[in-house]
């Protein structure tokens, strides 16, 4: 991903809202699937990190693009932002710019 197409997302991902919030858990296999499960119908979605969680947001976003086969587009403080292009080409919303 290039910084066009990765400031693209940014600007996109504002208007979002947070869909999965990680807590004193940490990161779990469930939240990693449901962040999958979510990473298709959406392609861009935002974590929020609560305080109570004692890791590091930006160990956390690399942890789950690894396992969800994402990229981290942005890490700010606690929010965090993935893209992953849908695999149904009917579910693709989002054109990069190239």
């Amino acid at each position: 991903m290039n910084s066009r197409q990765r400031a693209y997302l940014k600007g996109l991902a504002m208007n979002l809202d947070p869909i999965m919030q990680i807590g004193k858990a940490s990161l779990t296999d469930e939240s990693v699937a449901a962040v999958a499960e979510a990473m298709e119908p959406r392609e861009l979605i935002k974590i929020s990190v609560l305080k109570n969680c004692a890791d590091d947001p930006k160990i956390i976003a690399n942890e789950i693009a690894n396992l969800t086969r994402s990229e981290v587009v942005q890490v700010i403080g606690k929010k965090i932002i993935l893209y992953k292009q849908a695999d149904e080409p009917k579910n693709r919303k989002i054109k990069l710019p190239k």
